[in-house]
């Protein structure tokens, strides 16, 4: 996630807490070995879990079975809305409270874990709101609705709302299982760390390119901030292939000389550096063209006038 500078009268816009002016932010999807697919602005300080799902049902390039997120892009409802969706929300959590771990009620839960985990999931609210869950799922999924308005509507106001509730529920069982994984499988853990890194490293690289701040004009209407969202994306992209091709050239140039690299090592190298890369452009005066009009006269030129 990004923020772009803005102005007060713009109605999306919000106070940035990092950088204390009035901005709206850009959501990114990163691919898991670099590149972004897609871009979409949303309003800052809400939940990101809407456009996070979003961004992944409305591109058809790409099969996702996992999309790493961070804290603000998780929620219980989220966990379960994605999986009925066809992937799984795989959360960097944050907080200690938030990788508590459920099943269902009547579990007999081993000592070693009891401080842990909790016996309280309603299987029978899951099974008996099964449909209505489904049913949200396939309207976001036909884009009759949005994943952002879905999980709007289905937010910390909701609760109490039975959908909610079993959607909840579903999603602490799904939480569960993703926790087994994220504490057993070292792997799994360290590769969601690097993608969520790529992503960070994918944010600065479009601070950087980005300048200036989005007019009011062009904030009041979707489609002009869609498009900010996706040139911005495009920039970033053509970034990323010309140091990739630059890296390429070296490593081949290397491989030549005998000097291997090892595979792992060259997957930790970041397409995302700026050092080389004049993003400002070249200012070119064509002074010789216009020399005799912006020029002082020169000695040997002719010289006429008139006698009064």
């Amino acid at each position: 996630m990004m923020s772009m500078e803005t102005t007060k009268r713009v109605w999306q816009a919000r106070l940035d807490p990092r950088r204390n002016t009035p901005s709206i932010g850009i959501y990114s999807h990163v691919k898991d070995r670099w590149g972004i697919f897609h871009a979409q602005p949303f309003v800052l300080n809400e939940r990101q879990a809407g456009v996070a799902i979003e961004g992944v049902i409305r591109q058809e390039k790409l099969e996702t079975s996992q999309l790493a997120v961070d804290t603000h892009g998780y929620t219980d409802f989220a966990m379960s809305h994605a999986r009925l969706l066809g992937f799984d929300l795989c959360p960097r959590l944050k907080e200690l409270k938030q990788r508590h771990l459920f099943v269902p009620r009547g579990t007999k839960v081993p000592a070693e874990i009891a401080a842990v985990c909790e016996a309280n999931v309603d299987v029978a609210l899951i099974e008996k709101h099964w449909d209505s869950l489904v049913h949200l799922a396939a309207s976001v999924m036909s884009g009759h609705a949005s994943a952002v308005a879905a999980l709007a509507r289905f937010g910390s106001a909701a609760q109490g709302d039975p959908i909610y509730e079993a959607g909840v529920q579903l999603g602490r069982l799904l939480r569960t299982a993703f926790l087994a994984d994220y504490f057993v499988k070292d792997a799994f853990r360290n590769e969601l760390r690097r993608v969520l890194n790529r992503g960070e490293a994918v944010n600065a690289l479009k601070r950087a390119i980005y300048t200036g701040r989005i007019s009011p004009a062009q904030a009041k209407r979707v489609d002009e901030m869609q498009a900010v969202a996706d040139a911005l994306s495009l920039m970033a992209n053509i970034v990323m292939a010309w140091n990739t091709s630059q890296m390429q050239a070296v490593l081949d140039r290397w491989s030549n000389r005998r000097q291997v690299i090892p595979p792992e090592l060259i997957g930790k190298i970041a397409p995302t550096r700026l050092e080389s890369i004049n993003l400002r452009g070249v200012f070119r005066f064509p002074v010789d063209r216009y020399a005799d009009q912006i020029l002082p006269s020169r000695p040997n030129a002719s010289i006429t006038g008139t006698n009064g």
